[in-house]
């Protein structure tokens, strides 16, 4: 399916720091953080505005957050006796480091009014204490209501964050989540509370028809994850799947052609790593004849849910067709493991090799021992030493590893990693073949860290499906067909980016003019560069043009092969762009500073749309260095 694709991301992920220091961190801070908000007013009782497709919602007062964003929460009713409480986080420009995010984002809960009992579906982020709070208990008291359950989808803070506040107003409430997940409430809340573990299939009976079933959904995107479905209106509670970081005041999948490009970003970054689990997820839900998806991100589905589930679908199955797979192996709630694991995961998907993810600390050893017996590539985080389970999986893992399987190891940062030196030399000793050194973090993950382990997940995909792409290419299309469409010339270019402390370069050539008002040209540019990553719409970079007589130094140092995270402008001189800040490259002859605008899809490049934003000439009598193929079966 061919989309324009605007940036929108995430690619959501674990909080910036340890998981230990996280639990400490937001059970002390969820009233803490909420002394940084700003109220522009004093909170009042929330405006009725009516709004589209006839659905009146309220709307809280505007407060502000940190650094001048805008917080404020949306109420409406989205089925019988059921309400959304959306917390609309109007300005945020990043989840976490790694993703830049185009519109914002909401976090979605939801009230389930029973005949006999009400339940709370999910929480909010922390960061809405005050705002998130006041709208529950004003609901609940119009309601007439107390709360007897509470459903944690999974435990990721920006939707479990106010569990424990949620407790402190109704301690007699029941927590149901996956057994994985009142675990890490448990080391979250630091207090006692009433709980109850679910299994796929474990229903929960609210009155009046509403009975609640629970369908476990792993990986989606995290190991915790549980999907739940009322049977009386036909209403799916997804949390993270489905969702899109789109932060408006329409509450539901209205206007389909502007949410799409979120939705299939929003997919790439957090599903396409867990594509397998995205398809045994659906096949669990098939049967139930759900309606409408109240997710936890953006728009809830209520007027495309058979498409845009149908495109989770497409998606899946078209990344699991190629006969190559990657065993990704982490342990969760440990360190970066997991937000790790996401990124090299991301890496691996990009040049279309399947992932499989594994919890090294929950996996059946018999299941490990499938999986890695039938993948190509293995990815294996370091788990934290003495870990009774973790020892238990390594060893399954070295008994069930193929001979010469191309191997990417790293550390998890988080406290008590197994060396991974070690984990490298047993894994030699049993044939494996490592890709290269194993991936060491000193410090808190950092974007150049990100973007290191993305590259590494890249490179493996890249080693694993080198000889299958070169055939499939010269597949394409005949000899004379390839003879001709050689025949058609180009200018040489050097695109350079950078986003905070990360920057990468390629050599490109497919680059056309498209427009003259405003002033655009396309960029073609293959899903598995390293710099794709900084190319999404609202990104800025640089176009440097080559001169037909100086261009062979540059061209011999960007087309070298360069190792995961390595500088691509070490030896190279440059300065930064007067707007954009990103390479000029001092020997080129021009360059243009470009911000993307759109994306479209094509099956192995995204042809980029750009505005000129500026520009210059450097060397007034140069002329651009022309390229020229002899075949059209490579650049």
């Amino acid at each position: 399916m061919q989309v324009l694709q605007r940036h929108t991301s995430k690619c959501a992920g674990r909080p910036a720091h340890t998981r230990k220091a996280s639990r400490t961190f937001l059970s002390r801070s969820c009233r803490s953080l909420a002394l940084k908000v700003q109220s522009v007013a004093a909170p009042t009782a929330p405006e009725v505005i009516s709004t589209a497709n006839d659905v009146p919602f309220k709307m809280s007062q505007v407060v502000m957050w940190s650094e001048g964003k805008r917080l404020q929460t949306q109420v409406l009713p989205v089925a019988e006796d059921t309400i959304t409480i959306r917390s609309l986080d109007w300005d945020r420009d990043r989840f976490d480091i790694e993703f830049g995010l185009e519109n914002g984002t909401t976090y979605n809960a939801y009230l389930i009014y029973g005949a006999d009992k009400t339940a709370l579906v999910d929480a909010s982020h922390e960061k809405f204490h005050n705002l998130f709070l006041e709208a529950l208990q004003t609901e609940l008291k119009a309601a007439g209501r107390s709360l007897d359950y509470i459903f944690v989808s999974h435990t990721e803070p920006d939707h479990s964050g106010l569990v424990p506040a949620v407790l402190d107003l109704h301690p007699e409430a029941v927590v149901c989540g996956s057994k994985v997940c009142i675990s890490f409430l448990q080391n979250l809340t630091h207090r006692p509370f009433k709980a109850q573990a679910v299994k796929g299939g474990d229903k929960v009976d609210l009155g009046g028809g509403h009975v609640i079933e629970f369908v476990m959904a792993p990986n989606l995107h995290w190991p915790d994850t549980m999907f739940s479905f009322d049977h009386a209106t036909g209403v799916m509670f997804t949390c993270d799947a489905f969702g899109m970081h789109y932060c408006s005041e329409q509450p539901f999948d209205a206007d389909v052609k502007a949410i799409l490009p979120h939705y299939r970003f929003y997919y790439d970054c957090l599903m396409k790593p867990n594509a397998k689990s995205v398809t045994t997820a659906l096949r669990k839900v098939k049967d139930l004849p759900y309606s409408l998806i109240a997710n936890g991100h953006g728009p809830l589905l209520r007027y495309n849910v058979a498409e845009l589930v149908g495109d989770y679908g497409r998606w899946s199955a078209a990344l699991s067709k190629g006969s190559t797979s990657v065993a990704v192996l982490y342990s969760s709630d440990y360190g970066f493991s997991d937000r790790l694991s996401q990124t090299l995961a991301k890496g691996i998907t990009k040049a279309g090799v399947a992932t499989d993810m594994i919890d090294l600390l929950s996996v059946d050893p018999q299941e490990l021992v499938s999986v890695v017996g039938r993948a190509s590539g293995l990815v294996l985080m370091s788990p934290p030493r003495d870990n009774a389970d973790a020892r238990t999986s390594l060893a399954a893992l070295l008994s069930a590893l193929k001979p010469k399987t191309k191997v990417v190891i790293a550390e998890s940062y988080g406290g008590k990693d197994e060396p991974v030196d070690v984990l490298a030399a047993n894994l030699v000793d049993v044939g494996a073949e490592l890709l290269a050194p194993p991936l060491r973090v000193k410090d808190l993950p950092s974007q150049p860290t990100y973007q290191l382990f993305e590259e590494e997940g890249t490179d493996l995909a890249q080693a694993l499906t080198a000889k299958e792409t070169m055939a499939r290419k010269k597949a394409a299309m005949s000899g004379d067909v390839a003879k001709s469409l050689a025949r058609l010339s180009t200018g040489l270019y050097v695109v350079t980016a950078q986003h905070n402390n990360a920057r990468s370069a390629m050599v490109a050539s497919w680059v056309s003019q498209a427009s003259f008002e405003p002033l655009g040209l396309t960029i073609s540019v293959a899903k598995d560069r390293a710099i794709e990553s900084l190319m999404q719409v609202g990104d800025t970079f640089v176009l440097n043009c080559l001169g037909e007589d100086t261009y062979a130094p540059l061209l011999k140092h960007f087309l070298q092969r360069f190792a995961p995270g390595e500088d691509r402008f070490t030896g190279v001189n440059w300065f930064p762009s007067p707007t954009a800040k990103c390479p000029v490259l001092a020997d080129g002859i021009a360059y243009m500073e470009c911000r993307v605008v759109s994306r479209l899809e094509t099956p192995d490049h995204w042809v980029t749309y750009c505005e000129v934003v500026g520009g210059n000439v450097t060397n007034t009598a140069a002329r651009t260095a022309v390229h020229r193929r002899k075949v059209a079966t490579y650049y």
